[in-house]
């Protein structure tokens, strides 16, 4: 018989934090130009013998921010401690990390995922986010390798969260959670094409119903959001056919193949005790000052869930505040347009999500690099709002704007788009509409209501597109009722 399993997933998320020095040198931390390998390097960084790490007051607040956004309970009282492994890429022998007493504690965010007809939110835990250092980047090749020294010491805040899901889908969304949030507060850029934002999965299966976690197994080399979640669905595959044939999952270490698709086993997983954790003896305990802390507080910005709560209560569905919120530029500039009150937030929204956030994506440029600014696009959205342009002409003005610059009115005035709204014209352009389609006119009269778009489209090309449309519409409907 064979038995349905559940899977319990939890994530480990090594973000590099956005300080300008390394953790525990003053380094430039980021450097990442392959072209440029061991040239931002020092004795501290590179583990020489004899000299001491002195910790980066930058680096502490970017993790006491993200600790802030996670919801975390930040600790006023936290150790470091050494963590022992011996591989090419860590100088030292050991890395320094927290282990027992990090700087944030426990946590929780809320996650978003399903289709866009059937949202669903979930809270998923944060067991800790802890600082450490960076290890060095081996690159490997045909019969050597070469260690580059530029990452090793830059400052690392790993995101333990709780086995709390259930899913793959579920651990993109909490990827894609995290990643917004500590963008939101510049925490991080989480380019993981640089290795700023690493992941490493645990995945394990139970019998569905039963509250006994299964064998877990850790996969490492996922690089991507799909890796993570390709790597979830095959692994989730391969335990429940192993375990359904009557064998048993090993505790380990497993790679992820992209080429092949495919989890393979790596090494047996550690322990805490196979690393040998012991308190650092050249770093005191890292004491926060309530008064410092306060003031960071004060500092973070207003997080997404509070944002989004917000435009939802302004009259967007949750799908919109959640595209509105992705970033907090996106928000920004939403908010920027809106403060104009001519502007309805839901034609706002519209044009953001459709018209810029297309051409943004299309030209790859984030929202800080479009051509057209939050007021721009108020003057544009404000004009078709009133009446004054289309939104065909709206348009046609946005993508001249974004071509070449330019005013809207300046643009609207040249080429002659401004809508004829005066009522007596109208009138009359309508009359001869009338006149001219007999057909139309019974058709509409016998109940056929669509047939004014005949009517409608002969004004429209008589007026050269300039009537204003919905004016047009009542005036055709008036005379055609009486």
């Amino acid at each position: 018989m064979t038995t349905q399993f559940e899977p319990v997933i939890g994530l480990e998320i090594h973000v590099q934090l956005a300080s300008k020095t390394k953790l525990f040198c003053s380094c430039p931390n980021g450097v990442g130009d392959e072209t440029k390998p061991n040239t931002a390097i020092c004795p501290r960084c590179t583990g020489q013998p004899g000299v001491l790490p002195v910790l980066t007051e930058g680096a502490v607040e970017l993790a006491v921010k993200a600790g802030l956004a996670l919801g975390c309970q930040v600790n006023e009282y936290s150790t470091f401690s050494r963590k022992h492994y011996f591989y090419p890429d860590l100088p030292k022998g050991y890395q320094i990390t927290q282990y027992d007493k990090p700087i944030n504690g426990a946590g929780s965010i809320e996650i978003t995922f399903g289709p866009k007809e059937n949202l669903q939110k979930k809270n998923i835990g944060i067991h800790h986010a802890h600082l450490e250092e960076d290890a060095s980047k081996s690159s490997h090749f045909d019969g050597y390798s070469l260690i580059d020294f530029n990452r090793s010491g830059c400052p690392l805040l790993e995101i333990v969260s709780m086995p709390d899901l259930r899913s793959p889908d579920e651990a993109y969304a909490y990827l894609t959670e995290i990643k917004r949030l500590m963008k939101w507060v510049d925490a991080s850029n989480c380019d993981m094409e640089k290795g700023e934002l690493r992941v490493d999965v645990n995945v394990s299966l139970r019998p569905v119903g039963q509250e006994k976690f299964g064998t877990r197994c850790e996969i490492k080399n996922l690089n991507s959001f799909k890796a993570v979640k390709d790597a979830l669905h095959y692994e989730i595959t391969r335990q429940t056919e192993l375990l359904n044939a009557g064998g048993h999952v090993v505790q380990e270490t497993r790679l992820w193949d992209k080429e092949k698709n495919i989890t393979r086993p790596m090494r047996s997983k550690e322990d805490a005790l196979d690393y040998r954790y012991f308190p650092e003896p050249d770093l005191p305990p890292l004491v926060l000052k309530h008064d410092w802390l306060e003031r960071v507080k004060v500092q973070m910005p207003e997080l997404p869930a509070q944002k989004e709560a917000k435009f939802m209560a302004a009259g967007l569905n949750a799908y919109d505040a959640g595209v509105l919120t992705s970033s907090l530029d996106i928000a920004r500039y939403f908010e920027e347009v809106t403060a104009n009150k001519a502007i309805s937030v839901k034609t706002a929204s519209n044009w953001i999500q459709t018209d810029l956030l297309g051409m943004l994506n299309a030209e790859k440029k984030e929202i800080a690099q479009s051509p057209i600014s939050a007021p721009v696009l108020a003057e544009i959205l404000e004009m078709v709002e009133s009446g004054k342009i289309t939104r065909r002409q709206g348009r046609e003005v946005f993508d001249k704007i974004w071509a070449n610059g330019g005013s809207p009115k300046a643009i609207v005035e040249a080429s002659g788009m401004v809508q004829v709204s005066d009522e007596g014209q109208l009138e009359a352009w309508a009359q001869e509409a009338i006149a001219a389609a007999p057909k139309a006119v019974a058709d509409y009269k016998k109940g056929n209501k669509a047939a004014i778009g005949a009517l409608v489209g002969a004004v429209m090309r008589k007026s050269k597109g300039k009537a204003n449309p919905a004016l047009l519409s009542k005036t055709l409907a008036r005379l055609l009722d009486k």
